[in-house]
């Protein structure tokens, strides 16, 4: 049964078009990702589908009696709910449920009436009992009995301990508020939920816990994500808004993405293919017309008409320009890049952590994990001096020159435009230089006599990295790189990061981007204490599946008994482990030299395909049998390459 449908949106505002012609329709359980560039309409079409904006034209349909909830990147509460800040999470989670709390109000009434016997004039105590009786029953099987217990777990589970759950509203911070926004509806379980940007503020045990929750949610979903990691685990389809349009796709982000990829170099072997064809119909019918016989101007004619009826394609447009990221080093720095000895850090006599040592060596790529209120940013805040160390100490080595990225875009100056914002960082480099780096990182034109108080998420993030890009360091210092990046700029931010010849430190929640960098891992999920995991990567582009897999380790010898127990299960987990990894790479080289055969073929292919193309514009012209002949084996190349292409992209 359908629970949503959307058919030919289209929206601008004045002369700035923001999309035209999005249409798709979810069942039941369908769960739906929505990807695309940031400003090309995403938290728009949300809009569109509560109702909040009126399209040009198209129209939504939502199925009656379905029940709608949603999470905003922006407002998470709206003001009836924050009246009354005294109120704690968990009173405002209670608030999720009116019905059951009226209804719990209304039974407490009744009980004092059968208690004390004042009875309404012309009623008897059997009216009250039956009201009472029907009342009670359908609190129970609405789950009134049960609703607190699940506002209490669900707050527990997104990262709410017991003082968390207790503390004023007016007291949590803006993270926070997220979590318990989300939280509430999760809790209610809404047939049509909307989602956007849900794993802001999340540690990657929460975004787990979500992702399991999400993935077997049994209703419709719509999520606005750039994790391409939560999508996979979450998503059933793909909506990608790219170019004004919008193209829905089976599967999750990677999956989209194959497909889209295999879409567009299909749509533009048609369009080069019609082009051609085009051409060659063209070429006919001048030489028809220069023979200029009764039967050649017939001939034409013929001709002329076809290509008159022809449906001409529109030649596909490429992707959005990407942002173009390349770190550039100063002077190489020593082999030990920074060293932390019994470093000790908390407040009011609280340790946060404590006796952390480790060194940090030349082009590691290190990244430091642990849940929400571990301390990684201020370890982070340690490394760059912001903070002093309450014992131990942190040196950086020879010839380091530290660049910092700091997630909340603290060092940006609102008052500034875009332009003058980087140019006063660099007064010393010239306009061209300084246009250049913006448009790097997709500020054109007007775009760079913005105010910066004006400016997205996602705006700030791209200009901060473009002045990041400009100091000239070999230590890179990041705390949340990815928040407020769209998907295109964190992948141009992974390949910049792939080739930077220097060392990077980062906090990241990013599992995608953890997978893809890092080398050596920092793991402060065991703090406070000096037991916190120092992994080294051994498989590059599985960091994540490392990370986890050590957790694991870690958990299995905590939670062994002494003795031969616990040495027996380890090993036979190591081995396991080593097993598995060797069958992985027996098949991961197979893979490798199909995919080679494959590339191979298709190269053939391709080559005979142009052969047939120059052949059936040429000498074969006139020849119609030959014409079919070479159209059948033409055909026959095109279905074995589209064969080819889905399996290798």
């Amino acid at each position: 049964m359908i629970a949503i449908s959307v058919n030919k949106l289209a929206l601008s505002f004045g002369t700035n078009e923001i999309f035209r012609d999005v249409s798709f329709a979810l069942n039941e359980g369908d769960r739906l990702g929505i990807i695309g560039v940031n400003g090309c309409g995403k938290s728009t079409l949300f809009k569109l589908i509560l109702g909040e904006l009126s399209a040009d034209e198209g129209n939504v349909f939502i199925s009656k009696d379905k029940s709608v909830g949603v999470l905003r990147q922006d407002g998470a509460f709206s003001t009836e709910i924050t009246n009354d800040e005294r109120l704690s999470a968990l009173e405002v989670m209670y608030l999720s449920f009116p019905e059951l709390i009226a209804a719990e109000q209304k039974l407490k009434r009744l009980e004092g009436i059968l208690a004390s016997g004042s009875f309404e004039s012309g009623r008897s105590e059997d009216s009250y009992v039956a009201e009472y009786t029907e009342l009670n029953d359908r609190f129970i099987r609405d789950g009134g009995l049960e609703f607190r217990g699940r506002c209490a777990s669900t707050l527990q589970k997104m990262g709410f301990d017991e003082s968390a759950m207790n503390l004023p509203f007016e007291l949590l911070s803006g993270g926070q508020r997220t979590r318990l926004a989300l939280s509430r509806e999760l809790c209610r379980e809404p047939d049509i939920l909307l989602l956007d940007e849900p794993t802001n503020h999340l540690d990657v045990e929460t975004m787990s816990w979500l992702e399991n929750f999400l993935a077997s949610y049994k209703k419709c979903l719509l999520v606005i994500s750039h994790d391409r990691y939560f999508l996979d685990r979450v998503t059933t389809k793909t909506l990608c808004i790219e170019n004004k349009r919008a193209a829905l796709y089976n599967g999750g982000y990677s999956a989209s993405m194959k497909q889209r990829e295999l879409d567009r170099e299909i749509a533009e072997r048609h369009y080069k293919n019609q082009q051609k064809e085009i051409a060659r119909q063209e070429a006919y019918i001048a030489q028809q017309r220069a023979w200029n016989r009764e039967r050649n101007i017939v001939a034409a004619e013929s001709r002329q008409k076809m290509l008159d009826k022809m449906v001409v394609l529109e030649r596909p447009k490429e992707a959005p320009r990407p942002v173009n990221i390349k770190f550039s080093s100063s002077t190489s720095s020593g082999n030990d890049v920074m060293t932390l000895k019994e470093v000790s850090f908390g407040y009011s006599a609280k340790p946060l952590f404590e006796g952390l040592s480790f060194q940090v060596k030349k082009n590691d790529r290190l990244f430091i994990v642990g849940p929400n209120g571990c301390g990684k940013s201020t370890l982070i805040k340690l490394m760059i001096g912001n903070l002093s160390p309450t014992s131990g100490y942190i040196e950086l080595g020879y010839n380091v020159n530290a660049g910092y990225y700091d997630q909340e875009n603290q060092n940006l100056t609102p008052t500034n435009t875009v332009l003058d914002e980087l140019w006063n960082a660099y007064p010393t480099l010239p306009e061209l230089k300084i246009r250049n780096t913006l448009a790097m990182f997709r500020f054109f034109g007007d775009d760079v006599f913005k105010s910066v108080a004006m400016l997205s998420g996602g705006e700030r993030a791209r200009l901060t990295l473009a002045k990041l890009i400009l100091s000239e360091m070999n230590l890179l210092i990041l705390d949340e790189p990815t928040n407020h990046l769209d998907i295109d700029s964190r992948e141009a931010l992974e390949t910049a990061l792939s080739g930077f010849d220097g060392t990077v430190i980062t906090v990241s929640h990013d599992r995608y981007f953890l997978s893809k960098l890092a080398t050596r891992i920092i793991d402060m999920t065991a703090v406070p204490s000096s037991s916190y995991a120092d992994i080294h990567i051994t498989r590059a582009g599985e960091a994540y599946d490392e990370l986890c897999r050590d957790r694991e380790r870690r958990e299995n010898l905590s939670g062994a008994d002494a003795g031969v127990a616990g040495t027996v299960r380890v090993e036979s987990s190591a081995k396991e482990s080593y097993l598995r990894g060797k069958q992985e790479a027996a098949e991961e080289r197979k893979r490798k030299k199909r995919l080679e055969r494959l590339q191979a073929e298709a190269k053939e292919l391709e080559a005979e395909l142009d052969k047939i193309d120059a052949e059936m514009m040429g000498d074969a012209a006139t020849d119609y049998l030959r014409v079919a002949e070479l159209d059948r084996r033409k055909t026959e190349i095109e279905d074995r390459l589209l064969e080819i292409y889905e399996e290798i992209v």
